[in-house]
Parts: structure tokens; C-alpha cells; sequence
């Protein structure tokens, strides 16, 4: 079998530490695990970054290219910090312009693209109707869906446009729960006409601007499924799926986290993620749980896995991270960024070269133990 249909390649993990457990480097070398995620917990200095992401690409088969992802937001949820840019969060975009927002995410992406890297789990397109919400907040450009979906459309297409994949997050709204989905299980009862007005126009935006990925929620949706949350539910994957016509990568949100984990076996967590139409599973911590995954991946159906290696094998032949200059060679490294981010934590009304977003315009992953 080639590496690029080994059913491990629907597995992205995470792992401890500044080096690859050899655990990990005989799964990767063997095809036999799709992409790793970086935390804060692998992050060293700028050249020891560099390097970790040379040895994981390294490792990979040449026909199953590793993708290489972080959760790189701005504000609460960003990995690389100083020396690299500290960006401010979603929030402080969406008072500006969708111009602002590109700019944003472009230089973000050749901080990421420096390093390697082929995936930034952002932007967050959730729009923020709770003001009780304990993780989405100010990860969110706003509390209106259209601006949500106008400065989500200038983002990926700004970031994307660099060469590095964006993955709009989390689907199908996660912004108006009253609970943490890595502390227990969000249910929001919601019917189709305010997901409608609310919560799905800014992933039918993203669609729209070629997103190259989409995550899942770990939040119930009673009234379109009254027993499994998005990420395992067929009916609302189906609504990405076949309503918005989305038929590019799709990844579950970490199934460590307890709103999946306290109510469902690994079986339901993984193939169950498969059935309902996710192409990827994310396993962020443990070795022992990446393990049982690759095993029941291994045991699947050739039918069920084989539309969701499918789509793997296309996003990786489009967003394997092309040949760039360092950024560190191009002078003071990323001075103008930081100049930029420094601009935009200006209130856009204390800004006379800012002019608000025409809502109009077109343009989780976080582990808790890492909390900012």
C-alpha cells in the first residue's frame, strides 16, 4: 500500500517536548500518521523551531508529505510568541477594515511559513453572540455575523494567498455556548432559522473563499441531532457537506477534550467521526489513545476511509509549504510585523487612517493545561 492511502494518515497528534518521541518518527516514517500539531509545550527558540519542523517534514514518506500545524490566533491562542510577533487577538480586527485584517494574516503567514509550517488551525469564525462565553470572546472578530464573515473571507484569502492553509473553526458555531468543550459537553438549541442568520454565514463565506479546512465543534445541536455533538453528527456534518457544498478538509476538534471523551468511546471518537463526514481526527496529547486510533483506522472499512484519504491527498498536493527566504535573512527579523500588530491595538476610532469594515465587503483548539 502507498503511504498516502494508509488510513493513519487521517490522524493529526500532538506530542511532549522539544523532540519527536521515536514512538512518533517510526508512525510518521511508516505513513502511518497524517500531519502533528505544535504547542506551546514544543516550542523552543526560532532556530530550534525551524529545525523541529525540518526533522518532522524529514521523517515523512516522499509520497505522504507530513502536514506540520499550530493554533497561531493572535491574543489568547498563539504559540509563537516573542521573537515573534505577539498578535493581538481577532477582536481588534473587527472594528477595521478587511484590509487591516489581510494585512494581518499575511504577515502572519510568512512568520509561519519561516518556520515551516503548513497549517494555522485560524481563523476562528465563530460569532460571538455570548458574552458569557468562556472560550470564544475576543477570538472572535465580532458579535455580526456579516462582519464575522467579511474579515474571515479577508483572512483566509490573505493567508492562503502566501501559501499556508487556513482552517475556518469551529463548525457549526460555537460562539454563543456558556461552556469550555474542553471542560464539559455545550448544548445550544438552536434551530435552522438562527443558525441560518447567525451561526453559518460566516462558514458559507469561508467556503466561498476557498478555505482549505474547516473543524468541528464538540457542541449539541438538539434540534438537528438530539444525541451526538457536530463532530460526530452525519446530520449536521451534512449541512457543510451538502448544503454548503463543502468538499474540502475537514478535522474534529481535539477528542481529548471531555465534552467527547466523558461520553464516548474511541471507536464513536474516531470512526464515528468518519461516518458523519469529518476526514480528520485530532489526538493532541496522548500516545497511548494515538495508538488505539491508528489501530481502529487500520481495522476500517476501505468504504469509510477512502473519500476522506481522498481529500488528505488533495489538500496536502495543494498546501505543502513552498520554498520561502527566511525571514530572518531579510533583515531585523519581522520588525514591520511587529510595527503592524503595535497599529492595530489601536482602537480603529483613535485611528484616522482606519476606516471601520463595511460588513458588506467581501474580503481548538486550545489544551487546557497550555492556557494563556
Amino acid at each position: 500500500m502507498s503511504a498516502q492511502w494508509h488510513p493513519g494518515q487521517l490522524l493529526f497528534v500532538g506530542f511532549p517536548g522539544r523532540t519527536i518521541p521515536p514512538d512518533l518518527a517510526a508512525c510518521i516514517r511508516e505513513g502511518r500518521v497524517g500531519g502533528v500539531i505544535l504547542f506551546k509545550r514544543n516550542v523552543g527558540e526560532p532556530s530550534e523551531v525551524r529545525e523541529l519542523v525540518r526533522e518532522l517534514h524529514a521523517l515523512a514518506p516522499a509520497d505522504a508529505p507530513l502536514t506540520v500545524a499550530v493554533d497561531q490566533e493572535g491574543g489568547r491562542v498563539q504559540r509563537l510568541r516573542d521573537p515573534w510577533t505577539e498578535w493581538p487577538p481577532m477582536r481588534a480586527l473587527g472594528s477595521r477594515s478587511v484590509a487591516d485584517t489581510a494585512r494581518f494574516a499575511a504577515a502572519m503567514a510568512l512568520e509561519l511559513l519561516d518556520c515551516g509550517f503548513d497549517l494555522d488551525f485560524a481563523p476562528v469564525v465563530d460569532v460571538d453572540s455570548n458574552p458569557d462565553n468562556p472560550v470564544i470572546g475576543d477570538r472572535s472578530f465580532a458579535r455580526d455575523a456579516a462582519r464575522v464573515s467579511a474579515h474571515a473571507t479577508a483572512f483566509i484569502q490573505a493567508m492562503q494567498g502566501k501559501g499556508l492553509a487556513a482552517c475556518a473553526k469551529h463548525f457549526p458555531g460555537h460562539g454563543d455556548t456558556d461552556l469550555d468543550s474542553h471542560l464539559a459537553l455545550p448544548r445550544l438549541d438552536h434551530g435552522r432559522e438562527r443558525l441560518d442568520r447567525v451561526e453559518l454565514p460566516p462558514f458559507r463565506a469561508a467556503v466561498e473563499a476557498g478555505v482549505a479546512s474547516v473543524m468541528t465543534a464538540h457542541v449539541l445541536y438538539p434540534r438537528l441531532d438530539p444525541k451526538r455533538p457536530a463532530t460526530l453528527s452525519p446530520e449536521v456534518m451534512g449541512v457543510l457537506r451538502d448544503e454548503l457544498g463543502y468538499d474540502g478538509l475537514v478535522l474534529s476538534d481535539d477528542i481529548e477534550m471531555r465534552a467527547v471523551a466523558d461520553h464516548f468511546s474511541v471507536e464513536a471518537r474516531s470512526l464515528g467521526a468518519l461516518r458523519a463526514g469529518v476526514d480528520v481526527i485530532l489526538a493532541c496529547s496522548a500516545a497511548d489513545l494515538r495508538e488505539e486510533v491508528i489501530a481502529k483506522l487500520e481495522a476500517a472499512p476501505d468504504a469509510l476511509v477512502e473519500d476522506a484519504l481522498r481529500r488528505v491527498v488533495a489538500f496536502k498536493a495543494r498546501f505543502q509549504a513552498p520554498a520561502v527566504v527566511p525571514l530572518s535573512e531579510l533583515g531585523p527579523p519581522f520588525a514591520s510585523h511587529r510595527a503592524l500588530a503595535e497599529s492595530l491595538r489601536v482602537p480603529a476610532s483613535e485611528d484616522p487612517g482606519t476606516d471601520p469594515a463595511d460588513p458588506a465587503d467581501p474580503a481548538d483548539l486550545i489544551d487546557p493545561t497550555e492556557r494563556d
